[in-house]
């Protein structure tokens, strides 16, 4: 899962900054018999330092250094999308999409970089999932999805420019 990435700084100093770059927290619901009250949301403030932090330990086996401000080099990654689907049919939940789409902009000097990094997962239930069972799929697209951001090689050449 965590493919090694490979160190191209030479612990330069990086802006990194994570944002949530969404219309809002709801990202589906869960189906089922009461779809409208089965409404699965994740906050803003329930991911970002999170991500941050995974962004940050990730620019750091890149081999470079997180900074704050300054004229440093700076990256930029944005979740645009995160969605929850589930099929509609039937009464019970057996099985959901999870999907999440970061986009990320690199600024250099003068020079840029932008790309689009996507991951999901399926899965399947043998019973309705709780909280706890989403927001841990949810998780763990997310960091797929942003572990792709950085095994982006022009991320890293970009930065170390």
């Amino acid at each position: 899962h965590n493919a090694q990435l490979a160190a191209v700084g030479r612990g330069q100093p990086v802006v990194v900054r994570v944002v949530d770059g969404r219309p809002g927290p709801t990202l589906g619901t869960r189906g089922g018999m009461y779809p409208e009250t089965s409404a699965i949301s994740v906050t803003g403030a329930d991911i970002v330092p999170k991500l941050q932090a995974q962004a940050e330990a990730a620019v750091r086996l890149l081999g470079f250094t997180p900074t704050q401000g300054g004229s440093a080099p700076q990256l930029t990654v944005t979740l645009a999308d995160l969605k929850y689907q589930s099929p509609k049919e039937g009464l019970y939940v057996t099985e959901a999409t999870i999907s999440s789409t970061f986009r990320a902009d690199v600024r250099n000097n003068g020079r840029t970089y932008s790309g689009r990094y996507a991951a999901s997962l399926d899965q399947r239930f043998g019973m309705a999932p709780n909280q706890e069972t989403n927001t841990k799929l949810v998780s763990d697209v997310l960091s797929d999805a942003l572990t792709r951001v950085f095994q982006d090689p022009t991320i890293g050449s970009t930065l170390s420019q």
